[in-house]
């Protein structure tokens, strides 16, 4: 060493190398400090670029150098590992902490939720504690707050009806004002202006048709049946008999749905189709796409009645003597099944 280099460029070789690990070690490791006085809530989209992460955070003073934030990515193989989340980032952070905190958390994380047709809220509160981490109680009260929904621009008692079924992408223990609007979202997404002019041209409002598509979804999980149920629905309509849907009737039940009894049909209640003539004040659970498009576009049909059939279908009749015919071969079916 002493025979490549004199003792003066020892030492100044020594200074600079010390002078680079010194600046390195202040530039990635050093505090960085912003001004707000409570933690900053940041989101890392799915699919966002790290050039694009690193902008928010300049724009949000959280750090003050994208070149040193992408060298210190680059150093740290960050660039393709950062994690779609809600992050709470505290104050202080160096580059490297807050490189660390984007992979490894702790934070709220992106999930895929599914709405199933015809869930109700009750079981869409279940759905998103067990998925979300979101209190299935407070998103109940949330869905059924009238201030909450008028903020909405609705003027309904309930959300029921009103969230969407399909998938979405929601962090976790996200509030449920949050969830209902990203699921209510979802029904606006849905009724385009085709539909709404469809709902005016068969004189229904869009309450009137989300609440007949819930009956209809409540009546059989069959694509293909959905426009002829709809069908005998409008045609009790128009006859003004009563629609006398048992699914109005497990929608009272407060233990869930179950065989109903004569009893169950004599419950005090609006959403009684046993008792009350015409639809129900609201839907019954959250009508998807198909159940929706079967009461836009009915089957047209002669059709009052139907019973289940034991392909699992519906028999469909003209005549209540008919009907009654139907009813007594499934009931010998269900004995021949031992099913009470």
């Amino acid at each position: 060493m002493k025979k490549l280099f004199t003792k003066k460029e020892i030492v100044a070789i020594l200074v600079v190398f010390t002078s680079i690990i010194s600046l390195g070690y202040c530039t990635f490791f050093t505090s960085n400090y912003y001004s707000a006085d409570e933690a900053i809530i940041f989101e890392i989209k799915d699919g966002e670029s790290f050039i694009t992460v690193a902008n928010r955070l300049i724009n949000l003073n959280v750090i003050p150098s994208k070149t040193n934030f992408r060298i210190a990515a680059f150093i740290y193989g960050a660039e393709k590992n950062i994690k779609a989340a809600r992050y709470n980032i505290p104050n202080g952070l160096s580059y490297l902490e807050l490189l660390d905190l984007f992979i490894y958390g702790p934070a709220d994380f992106l999930r895929n939720i599914r709405v199933n047709d015809g869930q109700t809220i009750k079981w869409l509160s279940a759905k998103v504690r067990r998925d979300l981490r979101v209190d299935s109680a407070a998103f109940a009260n949330t869905a059924r707050n009238p201030e909450f929904i008028k903020s909405l621009g609705l003027e309904h008692p309930t959300m029921e009806g009103y969230l969407f079924p399909g998938n979405y992408k929601i962090y976790e223990r996200s509030s449920p004002e949050e969830v209902i609007k990203i699921f209510f979202q979802g029904f606006n997404d849905f009724w385009n202006d085709t539909l709404k002019s469809r709902a005016k041209e068969i004189g229904l409002s869009i309450h009137q048709v989300i609440t007949l598509a819930s009956i209809v979804k409540g009546e059989t999980h069959r694509v293909e049946e959905m426009p002829r149920i709809a069908g005998v629905y409008y045609n009790r309509l128009k006859f003004r008999m009563r629609l006398q849907a048992d699914p109005t009737i497990q929608y009272l039940l407060p233990g869930g749905w179950r065989r109903l009894l004569y009893k169950d049909l004599n419950i005090e209640s609006p959403y009684n189709t046993y008792k009350y003539a015409g639809l129900p004040p609201g839907p019954i659970n959250n009508p998807g796409k198909n159940p929706i498009l079967a009461v836009l576009y009915p089957e047209k049909h002669n059709y009052l009645y139907f019973v289940a059939s034991v392909n699992g279908g519906h028999k469909f009749a003209r005549t209540y003597s008919e009907h009654l015919k139907y009813v007594r071969e499934y009931r010998k079916w269900l004995r021949s099944q031992q099913i009470k």
